[in-house]
């Protein structure tokens, strides 16, 4: 059987994606390599078809994100492959089963936390592991973003087993932090794939901050039903940000590291299980998240650099169809970034480094031209021509000479003494008479009013685009005073000159408004069918207690509805169909596809509809589905069995000290589903 065969039966897939099957053939030969590959460009495939396609030996994958080992293992399981985690969360039962299953030598693939490489040494010489994979191997570098030191204990097993094969794998190293990796992980040279940083599925914008909760709202609204994150630079801004998104019917819940781990765990399951699920959270969320069909990411606040940025978007569109990013950025997230920074851990030189990144994000964010053009500059790449799927290729910026105005902004900064905030520096420029331009005699001076002729939303744009460009700084230990850099000098003498940015915040608002341009995966008329799929993806999901895409990911059920098989041969060729799934979903699939709603229901639904029940007894199911977390669909879930939903239906009581009467009906279970309940029971009399 060849690597393609293998690939075919187990995960479904008719062919590789660009650049996996040459991976995928040097692991197979025996190669030590080295992999840089974009999030989502499939690089769990390359080291899983090898483990699978082998005859025989361990492959060993070290993961610091325990989130994800858990969701692989799962869909590896499900595909009828043996593969366990070893990790933290585990319980004593689960240990012992794997160990036994190690010592069976059943086991193909073993994940393994980091913070679990020594104590495991001893287990695994005696495991006959044939490959140890390292993935986000950028953790190993000490300069990199994530560096994580139980990272640097790698050499010391790939040393206890023997020179065994090593594969690493990241999504963002620079050339420092790729020299660093192959130095600590291998002990010659390996084989190296650059398979380069673009994600053209993903459309790349960036816009002003300008009402930015009225912003995020407009832009969730717009995408209602499909899955999204939203990142925020505070906890309690992911807080606000939830409830205002529930406050207009979008189901949204915050994810921080200040809430108890059993909140935390539960939002993040609903994320991964559930569909249309938008998760506001700060950066702790999304390290590990192997969601496929996260359709949107949106920045609320300005990320800390380029890399960050890039692995933060990365988790949108991991199935390879289309998915949308939406950066937001204003003057106080570049303050607040610059004097994180200069407060932070780390030496002058470290410091001078993360501005140089922040910088760079700045250029991004404040592009003339093609975003991905940009952004692929930063790492190194060139791209021919504009992407056609950013912001500025679909609404290219009119650019203006600003020299004039910049020196007029930069000389009301010096005029004012370089003590006051970006508002008063704006005040003087239009000449308006505040309480601060009169006790600082502001008024008198000869910039007062030299700036009449742009409003308020243009000087904030113009002073915005300065900090991009470095002219100006913010000096926080001094309420916020805007000071001159080194590189004004030359615009305020007038030795050189500067173009910026017409402000885009009316095009923003009018883009906002459109629809997503993701938000139709399928033909109207196809949409219901679709919808069928996904509930039935979601039963099938819940009784096993695995995220929904572990059952077919989204991409399958579109595939699915495309195509629209007749038979489980048709059935075989849709995408992500292996022959594990065939056998375990290919019936219940089918009877949807083709029109038969009848799928093996349970007696309680049986006998609702031998006795002229089942659209009552569909009803009370959907509310209790409805209701399982709450009405702010924040609270711990409650769960109703279909044989209480039958006795339901069969005693049908008509109050909530009824319900309280019924075998298996609990005090917590009136208090969240009764009056609903009882108005649906009132319906159907």
């Amino acid at each position: 059987m060849t690597a393609l065969n293998t690939l075919n039966h187990v995960f479904g897939f008719d062919d590789f994606r660009p650049g996996q099957q040459a991976i995928v053939d040097s692991i197979l030969a025996g190669d030590d390599v080295m992999v840089i590959m974009p999030t989502g460009g499939g690089k769990s495939l390359c080291y899983q078809l090898p483990a699978i396609h082998r005859d025989e030996g361990l492959t060993v994958v070290i993961s610091p994100l325990i989130a994800l080992m858990r969701d692989q293992v799962a869909a590896l399981q499900a595909a009828g492959v043996a593969a366990a985690a070893l990790s933290s969360s585990n319980s004593p039962d689960e240990n012992t089963q794997i160990y036994e299953a190690l010592e069976a030598g059943r086991l193909r693939l073993l994940y393994l936390a980091p913070e679990r490489l020594n104590a495991s040494q001893a287990l695994l010489a005696k495991s006959g592991v044939r490959m140890v994979v390292v993935d986000e191997a950028h953790c190993v570098s000490q300069w990199g973003h994530d560096f994580r030191p139980d990272y640097l204990t790698i050499g010391d097993l790939r040393d206890r087993l023997g020179g065994v094969q090593m594969a690493a794998f990241t999504a963002t190293a620079d050339p420092d932090t790729q020299a660093e990796i192959a130095k600590k992980l291998f002990t010659g040279t390996p084989t190296t794939f650059l398979r380069g940083f673009d994600r053209p599925n993903l459309s790349l914008a960036f816009a002003p901050k300008n009402r930015p909760r009225d912003q995020l709202i407009r832009y969730v609204k717009a995408r209602k039903g499909q899955s999204g994150i939203v990142y925020a630079l505070s906890r309690s801004k992911t807080e606000t940000l939830a409830k205002a998104l529930r406050d207009e019917g979008i189901e949204a819940l915050p994810y921080h590291a200040g809430l108890d781990h059993e909140t935390r765990t539960r939002h993040q399951d609903r994320f991964q299980r559930e569909d249309g699920i938008v998760i506001c959270g700060t950066i702790a969320f999304g390290m590990g998240i192997d969601k496929p069909d996260v359709r949107f990411v949106f920045h609320a606040d300005l990320p800390k650099s380029v890399e960050a940025y890039y692995q933060e978007i990365g988790r949108a569109g991991r199935d390879g169809a289309p998915a949308e990013t939406l950066t937001l950025y204003g003057v106080d997230d570049i303050a607040m970034r610059r004097q994180q920074i200069d407060e932070g851990a780390g030496d002058a030189t470290k410091k001078r480094m993360d501005h140089q990144r922040f910088n760079a994000l700045l250029a991004l964010a404040e592009a003339p031209v093609c975003r991905r053009q940009t952004l692929l500059r930063y790492f190194g790449e060139d791209l021919a021509e504009p992407c056609g799927n950013c912001d500025l290729c679909h609404q290219p910026p009119k650019m203006f000479d600003a020299s004039v105005p910049v020196q007029k902004a930069l000389s009301a900064i010096y005029r004012t003494e370089q003590r006051f905030g970006a508002e008063q520096v704006i005040s003087v420029l239009r000449g308006e008479i505040n309480e601060k331009t009169k006790r600082f005699g502001h008024d008198a001076l000869s910039v007062f009013g030299i700036g009449q002729d742009y409003s308020k939303i243009m000087w904030r744009g113009i002073m915005r685009q300065m900090l991009a460009h470095g002219l100006v700084t913010i000096d926080n230990d001094r309420h916020g005073a805007w000071m001159l850099t080194e590189q004004a000098r030359p615009i305020l003498r007038g030795e050189q000159s500067i173009s910026l940015r017409e402000d885009a915040i009316r095009q923003e608002q009018k883009r906002e408004k459109q629809a997503s341009q993701v938000a139709r995966m399928v033909p109207p008329e196809d949409e219901a069918l679709l919808s069928e799929l996904k509930s039935l993806r979601r039963r099938l999901a819940d009784e096993q207690n695995v995220p929904a895409y572990v059952v077919f990911p989204d991409r399958s059920l579109i595939d699915m509805v495309m195509r629209k098989p007749g038979d489980i041969d048709g059935l075989a060729t849709c995408h992500g169909v292996g022959a594990k799934k065939l056998e375990r979903y290919g019936e219940a699939f089918l009877s949807v596809l083709n029109g038969q709603h009848n799928m093996l229901p349970k007696p309680g639904r049986r006998q609702a509809a031998l006795s002229g029940q089942g659209a009552l007894f569909d009803e009370l199911q959907k509310t209790a589905i409805d209701l399982k977390y709450g009405r702010t669909g924040t609270d711990k879930p409650l769960v109703i069995s279909e044989k209480v939903i039958a006795k339901l239906v069969e005693l049908q009581p008509d109050s909530e000290a009824a319900m309280t009467r019924i075998p298996g009906v609990t005090e917590a279970m009136v208090n969240r589903f009764g009056i609903a309940f009882i108005t649906v029971l009132a319906d159907y009399r």
